[in-house]
């Protein structure tokens, strides 16, 4: 295997449950070809040894909630942001405007992260917020708003319920009942925005496939459990509020942060109870969903790449632990977004993984210790992007 790379002497986390120490990877055009023990995988066979003694390799991120600028060169920008931070893909959930997001799905971008388009989603009228998705009052509206979606090839159908604190009427039970219905035949799965532990009720009823939110208004009952343990296969992506308490140090983002940003970031620390209290309903929600078996995933909604790391130490502190939620990460999001070549750490998948200078296993911070980040078996270009990000 002239060709081929071996990646010794690191511990891997393989993305489904196992940790190999001392760990040889075989890369050959761009998959894994070889994973294990070092004392099992001959790495000689390969035409170039990369000694990663000391260090820790995962898989990728993929972060199935986000969204994406759509003009291109922002969304260049920030899916290379995203490689940069250790993700292999991103989903962009609703907010697309014209086609570039879609037709960027399919394109070979250098040093980013792959990218899904949920295009427009689809919302009841909502006046002073984005005109970007459908807003619809009828059966017949919502249908038509799918079929257009589903003639677009879109990975995903995004619908809102949420009246936005009182402000607009929410997407009723039989709009998006027939949303969802319209999209199934049309072989298209449905997330939803959800706010409401009475809405999250009502879409488990009429079919919903992917929650792009937790409950927030209250704490689960044992109703809500019971129909979702009855839908095993529906996935909470949590996205996880800020937990209303200082950053702490911020020098982490500082290959593309200027200073005086996070210099401004760190000086606005506060401590914030209703925060504080928002986060404690989501988070016990999580724990208890986590604890029932529902399959989660992750996303960061709004902002920049980053979040990403903060969002993962978030959902340890909400209770989970770090393997469960490094396996929401990389293994259940990639299965969330499809990515059926991607996710773990194995023969035959795509060779998208982050080397790591520290354990996240000991500490979920640790995944900001990013060394280097390979996506396809290509090592990803971060200084360039850092320099292009600052300006420099």
């Amino acid at each position: 295997m002239p060709d081929a790379v071996a990646y010794e002497g690191a511990r891997v986390i393989t993305g489904d449950g196992a940790v190999i120490e001392n760990a040889t990877m075989i890369v050959d055009n761009g998959a894994f070809v070889a994973v294990g023990p070092s004392s099992a995988i001959d790495g000689s066979e390969a035409g170039t040894q990369v000694d990663l003694s000391g260090k820790t390799v995962m898989p990728t991120l993929h972060n199935a909630h986000f969204h994406l600028p759509s003009d291109r060169y922002g969304r260049t920008a920030e899916l290379q942001q995203a490689a940069y931070y250790g993700a292999g893909s991103a989903s962009s959930f609703g907010l697309d405007e014209g086609t570039i997001g879609l037709q960027m799905r399919t394109e070979s971008i250098p040093d980013a992260a792959r990218s899904q388009s949920a295009g427009r989603g689809i919302t009841s009228p909502e006046p002073g917020r984005s005109e970007v998705p459908y807003w619809v009052t009828s059966e017949e509206e919502a249908r038509a708003a799918v079929r257009e979606l589903a003639a677009q090839s879109v990975d995903i159908v995004k619908i809102w319920v949420d009246s936005r604190g009182g402000r607009y009427e929410r997407l009723s039970p039989e709009l998006y009942g027939a949303i969802i219905d319209e999209a199934h035949s049309n072989e298209l799965r449905v997330t939803a925005h959800v706010f409401r532990l009475e809405d999250a009720k009502g879409l488990l009823e009429a079919g919903i496939d992917v929650f792009a939110h937790g409950i927030r208004d209250m704490d689960i009952d044992d109703e809500v459990v019971e129909m979702w343990k009855a839908r095993p296969e529906v996935v909470l992506i949590p996205n996880l509020p800020g937990p209303g308490l200082p950053v702490g140090d911020m020098s982490w983002v500082s290959g593309t942060v200027p200073a005086e940003r996070i210099a401004q970031m760190e000086a606005n620390q506060s401590e914030n109870p209703a925060a504080q209290n928002a986060f404690g309903i989501q988070a016990r929600n999580l724990v208890r969903l986590h604890a029932e078996g529902i399959p989660i995933a992750f996303g960061t909604d709004g902002g920049n790449s980053w979040t990403m790391h903060q969002e993962l130490e978030d959902m340890v502190r909400a209770g989970l632990s770090p393997a469960d939620v490094i396996m929401a990460a990389t293994n259940t999001s990639a299965a969330t977004m499809q990515l059926d070549d991607s996710g773990t750490i194995s023969v035959g998948k795509s060779a998208d993984f982050i080397v790591l200078d520290a354990n996240p296993l000991d500490d979920i911070t640790n995944t900001r210790m990013i060394s280097d980040v390979y996506l396809f078996g290509v090592r990803v270009d971060r200084e360039g992007i850092s320099a292009r990000m600052l300006g420099g």
